[in-house]
């Protein structure tokens, strides 16, 4: 971050400049003295993987470089993939949103302000088409450019737009070929700038840093709780390998539920993310059915098949069917359940559900006590059965963000955003182009307007 603002700066001092010499060049060449070449999106690019904002020396009027620079800053402090270009009306706009992503080779959200017109697009992975396409109808009525871009940039960080912002706008890159003279003139006036900012993001990161760790303090006491359960289970089973009756078969349960408890184990104590508890309940979740398998051989029943654990609270066991049921205000949907919460249900008693501790105090079923719960109800429930578990529900709506994977992890089911991207990826060309389709917006800013194309944005 340190050295962004440093590099801002110089591009102010050298672009412009080369943009001169080009002018220069044209109106000798060509002997007219209005043409505007358009700006290559090479150069764009290379400026957006410095900094999230580029403004064409063509386009200044539109944005000064002070304005620029504080939306920048913005951004950066932000710490989110957000990418703004100003360029001049006669840009082309031909596969424009689509070429730039591809020059610059970063995954996020782009607008682009293309003389009096406005539009953006995205990777889906960091928000939906149409979220951004209520983003770019609710900045229409702002008045000139500075302030729509800033509410755009403004409602798009209350978007919660998925993953974080690039490593490169955090320092490095090389300064090899910037002019000694213009880096000394250059130098005073930033440092203290490029110290503050750089201080902002840090602790923005920092801030995020901390969220995760207490989220895994509170996840732990649910997991130790979990851990302790079935090793209780495993005390009141009194089976021995060697004991009379016993085979190969149920050895082989007893074995692998005994493996899944000193694993389980292993993991918590290893882990230093939220998403890495995931991992520990789907153990326990192995070991359990492991010891039902292990209690039907003994009984000589028929092997149990592989259900879900209780919905209510998975230290219950495999659940033995799926009812109806409602929470709260919420949509009614099929929940799976052991046998004790079926006869609860039947006789029209509440169900034992699982209460956790909140992050603003006090106990509140699992799917009501913030995002945190995500990664350990994923490892019980797998990502397939959770989405419909969980829909309507706190929990739920959460993990149904984009920003919620890049916080918790990913992997959870058909929950649109959470799908694995952490954001700030440097994916070069390999991109769905579908997310971004499509002509420049026009007038309407989602019509396609004169410059119409297709896909899912009416824009670029």
């Amino acid at each position: 971050m340190k050295g962004a603002p440093l590099r801002r700066l110089l591009s102010l001092l050298t672009v412009p400049l080369a943009a001169m010499v080009l002018a220069a060049l044209a109106v000798l060449s060509v002997g007219a003295s209005s043409a505007h070449a358009a700006t290559d999106l090479s150069t764009v690019a290379a400026a957006l993987r410095e900094s999230p904002v580029y403004v064409d020396p063509a386009a200044s009027d539109l944005l000064p470089s002070s304005d620029a620079e504080a939306l920048a800053d913005k951004i950066e402090d932000a710490d989110e993939p957000i990418f703004v270009a100003v360029l001049p009306a006669d840009q082309p706009t031909e596969n424009l949103f689509r070429n730039l992503r591809t020059e610059t080779g970063v995954t996020g959200l782009y607008a682009i302000r293309l003389g009096d017109r406005f539009d953006a697009q995205a990777d889906s992975s960091v928000l939906s088409n149409q979220a951004v396409a209520n983003l770019v109808s609710a900045a229409q009525g702002a008045g000139d450019p500075k302030a729509q871009l800033n509410d755009f940039v403004d409602d798009a960080l209350r978007s919660n737009p998925g993953g974080t912002a690039p490593s490169s706008w955090s320092g490095g890159g090389d300064d090899e070929g910037v002019d000694a003279g213009a880096l000394a003139a250059a130098g005073a006036v930033v440092v203290a700038g490029g110290v503050g900012a750089y201080t902002m993001v840090r602790r923005s990161r920092r801030k995020k840093e901390e969220e995760r760790r207490e989220a895994l303090a509170r996840l732990a006491v649910v997991v130790d709780e979990d851990i302790t359960a079935f090793g209780e289970e495993l005390d009141r089973l009194d089976f021995h390998p060697a004991e009379a009756g016993a085979d190969d078969a149920m050895r082989a349960d007893y074995e692998r539920a005994l493996d899944a408890y000193e694993k389980a184990k292993s993991l918590m104590v290893a882990a230093t993310r939220p998403e890495e508890v995931r991992a520990v309940t789907q153990t326990l979740e192995d070991g359990r059915f492991s010891l039902t398998q292990l209690a039907a051989r003994r009984e000589r029943r028929p092997l149990p098949e592989r259900r879900a654990p209780c919905f209510f609270d998975p230290r219950h066991g495999p659940s033995v069917t799926d009812v109806p049921w409602t929470p709260g205000a919420g949509a009614a949907r099929e929940v799976p359940v052991c046998a004790a919460d079926q006869a609860r249900l039947a006789d029209g008693q509440d169900p034992m559900i699982r209460e956790v501790e909140t992050a603003s105090g006090g106990r509140r079923p699992y799917w009501d006590a913030g995002p945190a719960y995500g990664p350990w109800a994923g490892g019980y429930y797998g990502g397939g059965l959770l989405p419909g578990l969980l829909v309507g529900t706190m929990l739920g709506s959460m993990m149904a963000t984009p920003s919620y994977a890049a916080m918790y992890g990913s992997g959870y089911g058909d929950f649109g955003a959470a799908s694995g991207y952490e954001g700030g990826d440097v994916s070069g060309a390999d991109f769905n182009t579908d997310d971004f389709s499509g002509g420049f917006g026009g007038g309407d800013y989602g019509g396609g307007g004169d410059f119409g194309g297709g896909g899912d944005f009416g824009g670029f």
